[in-house]
């Protein structure tokens, strides 16, 4: 269930971004915190605490700070198929986490398998170059593979919560690789956005490990 949920969020995602804006699809599939927050409680019994949802509410604010002018009102199946995706990335997160005892590397890897034999009959549409299947072999390790085996990794120490919290950054890190490599200057209001998003977020992890290193202390 965890591999069908993961590759829900990447064909959700991949469907969204040909039907809507990409600021949209991305602001809508990060709402996927909330449901996290809210079916956590009952499906994982961990407690969601008020530094989590003050948390929730700055990454929300940031986001749309940094999206901007980008987002739009517009409807139709790609608002669907991006809140879809952040349905199915939160469920990702709560089955990758419920199964922290075990072995929750096997969801990444068939999850993964599962959406490439989903994209696969597309391939055969079109007649990519070598420098573009290049891209995509590096994407497909750097952008997707590595990532995703590295939380299946983080899910046995963190909460589920924490864990999708910390994977907001993604969209906010992306302007500055392309400011590195291409030179794009991000706009004054996405600073704003991204610095509150990076705040929020890196406070969050700092209080948390400040709590587990007081537990740990009181054990001893």
């Amino acid at each position: 269930w965890g591999a069908l949920a993961l590759a829900g969020a990447q064909v959700f995602f991949v469907l969204a971004t040909r039907q809507t804006t990409a600021a949209n699809a991305i602001f809508l599939q990060y709402t996927a915190p909330v449901y996290v927050a809210f079916f956590g409680i009952w499906f994982l019994y961990e407690k969601v605490t008020r530094a989590d949802w003050a948390t929730m509410a700055v990454v929300f604010l940031g986001l749309g700070l940094f999206l901007g002018d980008n987002l739009s009102v517009q409807a139709g199946w790609g608002m669907v198929n991006a809140l879809l995706a952040g349905v199915s990335f939160a469920w990702y997160i709560l089955l990758l986490r419920k199964q922290k005892d075990a072995s929750p590397m096997e969801a990444a890897l068939l999850g993964n398998l599962i959406t490439a034999l989903i994209g696969l009959p597309f391939a055969f549409t079109v007649h990519p170059t070598g420098l573009e299947w290049a891209g995509l072999l590096f994407l497909g390790i750097f952008q997707l593979g590595i990532p995703f085996l590295l939380m299946a990794i983080a899910i046995k120490q963190l909460t589920a919560v924490e864990t999708v919290l910390i994977q907001t950054l993604e969209p906010i890190l992306n302007p500055i690789w392309v400011f590195l490599v291409v030179g794009e200057a991000p706009s004054a209001w996405a600073l704003v956005g991204g610095a509150l998003v990076i705040g929020a977020v890196t406070v969050r992890a700092l209080v948390a490990a400040q709590a587990t290193r007081a537990e740990r202390v009181v054990a001893t």
